[in-house]
């Protein structure tokens, strides 16, 4: 920092002592970085020796650092680009004592860049088919929504749980209870009175139910049970059975279809997911390992190696 710059800031400062007991004196802001405005500063490293008799340092400005930054992950947030920062201030020495040792000459540094130049290849097509994924049309979405509409369906319902039987009798029982049940529901007698009369035959005794389901969905739903979203309003469901047993019975109350701006972030999400994994398919399947070299089946798993070799764990496979 020069001198007439010491000076300024020391008159600026009395300035402000002398004349805080008659204004108020502003908490003073960060000022704006600019561009070519230094981030990182390394005070006593230079790749290069220096040509002058200055200490020698490096400096990177914010435009240099947002560069990098743009590169890995745009829009990174601010409590990683610190992280990013150390890590970046810390591999420029020990990369430059590397070099100085020679080991950007040796076969394996060769393959080591070999495959990360593959590996950022790979990240970088992935993001920008990410990228072309999530770029969908107005009409597409219209196009889409026609096409899907029953799965914007949402329904208020009201369901009864019969649970199942211990014994083959007590599910017999069961059984016969759930279509009872439906009975009493076409007569319309309310749905929680029915589940309270399930809990207190399955030996499960409720006095407190609601049997009442909002914004249910055909993808919400168990299978076989979406037809659920085929009644109309008052209408009782058949009794579906699941694999163990148990047994269910609903009553519509009311159902609405999800307007297309209401359901269009839900559809950017499915468009886009089904654009990725069809743009990413051929890089999928078609490749045969050697059971004999990796992993032959029955063969007993091998305890970690302790050998002092190269073990490079900061790539993601």
């Amino acid at each position: 920092m020069s001198s007439d710059l010491n000076l300024r800031m020391r008159a600026q400062g009395l300035a402000s002592l002398l004349f805080a007991g008659f204004i108020h004196v502003p908490v003073a802001q960060s000022a704006p970085v600019g561009p070519d405005d230094p981030v990182i500063t390394l005070e006593g490293f230079c790749a290069e020796p220096a040509r002058t008799a200055a200490a020698c340092k490096t400096v990177i400005t914010r435009a240099q650092f947002e560069k990098l930054i743009d590169a890995l992950q745009p829009e990174m947030p601010p409590s990683l680009k610190l992280k990013v920062a150390n890590a970046y201030a810390r591999n420029l020495r020990m990369a430059a004592a590397a070099e100085q040792r020679g080991l950007d000459k040796t076969p394996e540094f060769q393959e080591e860049m070999r495959y990360a130049r593959m590996q950022l290849l790979s990240q970088d097509l992935d993001r920008l088919l990410q990228a072309q994924s999530n770029r969908i049309t107005d009409a597409e979405l219209k196009d889409y929504y026609q096409e899907n509409q029953s799965s914007y369906e949402q329904a208020t319902v009201a369901r009864v749980f019969i649970p199942p039987g211990a014994t083959e009798g007590a599910a017999q029982a069961m059984r016969q209870l759930a279509a009872d049940l439906r009975v009493r529901a076409l007569k319309g007698e309310d749905p929680d009175t029915l589940q309270v009369a399930a809990y207190v035959a399955s030996g499960m005794p409720k006095t407190s139910v609601n049997t009442k389901l909002e914004n249910v969905r055909r993808s919400t739903l168990p299978p076989r049970h979406e037809l659920v979203l085929a009644l109309r309003p008052g209408e009782v469901s058949e009794v579906f059975a699941d694999p163990g047993g148990a047994h269910y019975l609903y009553k519509m109350i009311g159902k609405q279809t999800l307007t297309l701006e209401q359901a269009a972030p839900e559809m950017r999400t499915a468009i886009a997911a089904r654009r990725y994994r069809d743009s990413t398919q051929d890089f999928q399947g078609g490749v045969v390992f050697s059971d004999d070299y990796f992993d032959p089946p029955g063969k007993p798993a091998e305890p970690a190696a302790r050998s002092g070799g190269r073990n490079r764990q900061n790539y993601i496979y």
